[in-house]
C-alpha cells in the first residue's frame, strides 16, 4: 500500500506521556495511517532516525484575530512547532460587530494588543457581523496552521448596549441579550467566551475595556449560556484581587458546567515562596471543577533597544523614540545628546529602578533567557559606577544599536516559574502572539520550554514535556482528533532535532499593512512540521503550504 507520507525510524513521543519508542508514521490525507512499522512506501518519505516526532503543538493564548488577514503563514507560531492556535483571548475581538462598531474594535485592539488600527481597518476585509461569518471569513483566507477562536466579552457587549457598554451595567433585559449572543455564537463555531477583568487593559481614552467590572450576575449568566451550548470559558484576571476572581471563576463553572482556562502568571502567597493560587485552585479541582492554568514557561516582558520604543520616559528620551532607527542612532552618536540623555534619566529615580527588570538578550544566535538578578541592567550600572541609562547607550553605540533588552514584566522568579509549571493544572503558553506587536516577543516559549525545562535542565522528561506541548492544551480545547499520534488521528505533528531545538533573537521587520513593525522570533531544530498532512516547513523555513483549517466547536 503507498501512503502520501511515511516518517520513518523516528523516535516516537506520542503525548500521552508514554515512554518514546521507535517506529515509523504514515499519512494518509489530514489522517494518521498507522503508526509503528509501516510496510508501504510513502510518495514522500522522511528519515527521522535520531530525532523525536511529536504531535503538533498547541498553543492556547494568541490575538492571531487581526493578524490571519495578512499573514495566512501565522508567523512566529508556524515557526515553533505550533499546528493549532487558539485566538480570541482576553475578551478582545473583531465579531460579533456591527458595521458602526469597526472603528471602536480596531482602536480598542490597538490600545489593548499594539496591533495597528489601520493595519485593522484595512487588512481585513470586515465581511461580517456575527462570529460565525467571522469565522467563514478566516476559513477562506487558507491559514497555513489550524486556528480556533473565542468570543469576546468586549464586542458581545458593544454588540448589544452601544459604548454604554464602557461605562454602565447591562439591564437584565440586556444581559439576557449578550448571554443569548454569546451563546449564539459558540452554535455557530466559537470554541467558547473570553472576558478581561484587568483595569490597565484599555481604550485610547483610558478607559478600561468592556466588561472589565461586570458584574456576577452578568459573567454567571453568560457563563451559563456558553456551558449549554457546548462551549469552554477563558478569563484574564484582577490579580490585585485574586481571592474575589477565584470565587468569580467559580460561580461560572458552576453555572457553565464546562471548562475554564485563565492566564496564570506567578503570584506569590503572602510567605513569598508558594503561589497564591495552589490552594483554591485544588479545592475547585477537587470538588470537579475543569479548571486549568497556562503561564510562560520563563519570564514574560518587553524588548527594549534602539529599535523598539520600550526606552525612558522623559521629554529627551521623547524626542528620541519619535524618530526613525536611522536618524535614532545618528542622535545617540552625538555626546551633547547622550549628556542630556543621561541627566534626564539620572533625575528621574524611577528609571532606574525599572533597570533592576533590564537584562540583556546577548550577542549569540540563541537570546539568553535566564540571567541572574546580578546580572541585570542596574546591576551592571552600578559597577560600573554609571547611571542604567549610559550602560543602555553604550550597549547601542558598540553594537550600531543592534542589542535588545528583555524586560521583565511577569514571572521574575524562574525557581517559582518551574514550580507553577510542574502543577497539573497549568501548561505552558500565554505568548501572545500575533498582539503587542513592538513591544513583546515571547511567541517563542514552545522552543524554550523544550531546549530549556527539558534538554538543559531536566525538569521534565521528553514525554511529559511533549504532553504539556499537545494532549494536555488539546483537552482543555476539547479536540479529541488531535495531540495525540494515533492512527486516526489528524496529522499534525513535528520532526525535532532535540539537540538543537531553540529560539532565535527576537527581530523587528516592517511586513503589516502599510510597512508597520512588527517583532519576530525564528527558531532551530525543527526538521519538519506537518498541518492535516501538509509539509508546511522543513529545516527550520515554512515551505508556502498551508495545510490549516478554521477548527470550529466540536460541539456546534
Amino acid at each position: 500500500m503507498q501512503h502520501d507520507i511515511v516518517i520513518r525510524e523516528g523516535k516516537i513521543v506520542d503525548g500521552t506521556g508514554a515512554d518514546p519508542f521507535i517506529g515509523d508514521i504514515a499519512i494518509d490525507g489530514d489522517t494518521i495511517a498507522a503508526v509503528g512499522k509501516v510496510a508501504g512506501k510513502g510518495r514522500e518519505e522522511i528519515d527521522a532516525e535520531g530525532e523525536a516526532v511529536t504531535p503538533g503543538f498547541v498553543d492556547l493564548h494568541t490575538h492571531f484575530d487581526a493578524q490571519a488577514a495578512w499573514d495566512p503563514m501565522l508567523t512566529p507560531a508556524s515557526w515553533h512547532g505550533v499546528t493549532t492556535a487558539l485566538m480570541g483571548n482576553c475578551g478582545v475581538t473583531f465579531a460579533p460587530c456591527k458595521p458602526k462598531d469597526r472603528n471602536f474594535l480596531a482602536e480598542m485592539m490597538e490600545s489593548v494588543e499594539d496591533i495597528p488600527r489601520d493595519a485593522i481597518l484595512e487588512g481585513l476585509s470586515w465581511k461580517w457581523e456575527s462570529y460565525g461569518e467571522y469565522l467563514d471569513a478566516i476559513d477562506a483566507l487558507a491559514p497555513a496552521i489550524n486556528v480556533t477562536g473565542l468570543v469576546g466579552h468586549c464586542a458581545s457587549r458593544l454588540y448589544v448596549m452601544g459604548e454604554r457598554a464602557v461605562d454602565e451595567q447591562p439591564t437584565e433585559a440586556e444581559i439576557e441579550q449578550i448571554a443569548q449572543l454569546v451563546g449564539d455564537s459558540v452554535k455557530q463555531g466559537a470554541l467558547g467566551f473570553s472576558t478581561n477583568r484587568l483595569p490597565g487593559h484599555t481604550l485610547p481614552d483610558g478607559r478600561s475595556i468592556p466588561g472589565t467590572f461586570a458584574s456576577e450576575a452578568e459573567l454567571v449568566a453568560i457563563s451559563k449560556a456558553v456551558g449549554e451550548a457546548g462551549g469552554m470559558l477563558q478569563n484574564v484576571l484582577n490579580y490585585s484581587k485574586l481571592d474575589d476572581e477565584i470565587h468569580m471563576m467559580s460561580q461560572q463553572l458552576q453555572a457553565a458546567k464546562t471548562r475554564m482556562l485563565f492566564s496564570a502568571p506567578v503570584v506569590p502567597d503572602d510567605s513569598g515562596s508558594g503561589d497564591a493560587y495552589q490552594q483554591a485552585i485544588g479545592s475547585m479541582r477537587s470538588d470537579g471543577m475543569d479548571i486549568n492554568g497556562v503561564t510562560v514557561p520563563r519570564s514574560g516582558g518587553f524588548i527594549s533597544g534602539l529599535k523598539t520604543s520600550i526606552f525612558f520616559q522623559t521629554p529627551a528620551w521623547q524626542r528620541l523614540r519619535e524618530l526613525d532607527f536611522d536618524a535614532r542612532l545618528a542622535a545617540i552618536r552625538d555626546q551633547s545628546m547622550r549628556d542630556e540623555l543621561i541627566r534626564e534619566a539620572s533625575e528621574n529615580p524611577q528609571t532606574a529602578e525599572w533597570t533592576k527588570q533590564f537584562f540583556w538578550l546577548g550577542d549569540e544566535a540563541r537570546p539568553n533567557y535566564t540571567r541572574p538578578q546580578t546580572e541585570s541592567l542596574f546591576a551592571i550600572a552600578e559597577a560600573a559606577g554609571e547611571h542604567p541609562a549610559a550602560i543602555w547607550l553604550k550597549y547601542m553605540l558598540e553594537s550600531d544599536g543592534q542589542t535588545l533588552f528583555h524586560v521583565r514584566f511577569f514571572n521574575h522568579n524562574l525557581d517559582q516559574v518551574v514550580d507553577l509549571l510542574k502543577s497539573d493544572w497549568v501548561v505552558p503558553g500565554l505568548g501572545d502572539a500575533g498582539a503587542h506587536a513592538t513591544q513583546i516577543m515571547d511567541a517563542g516559549w514552545a522552543s524554550f520550554f523544550l531546549a530549556h525545562w527539558h534538554r538543559e535542565k531536566g525538569v521534565f522528561s521528553l514525554a511529559e514535556a511533549v504532553r504539556k506541548l499537545t494532549s494536555a492544551p488539546a483537552r482543555i480545547l476539547g479536540f479529541e482528533d488531535r495531540g495525540t499520534l494515533k492512527q486516526g488521528q489528524k496529522a499534525d505533528l513535528n520532526i525535532i532535532e532535540m539537540s538543537r531545538v531553540a529560539e532565535r533573537q527576537p527581530q523587528l521587520v516592517h511586513d503589516f499593512p502599510r510597512d508597520a513593525p512588527r517583532l519576530i522570533q525564528k527558531a532551530v531544530g525543527y526538521k519538519a512540521t506537518v498541518c492535516n498532512g501538509q509539509v508546511i516547513l522543513r529545516n527550520d523555513e515554512l515551505t508556502g503550504a498551508r495545510g490549516g483549517q478554521v477548527l470550529r466547536n466540536p460541539a456546534a
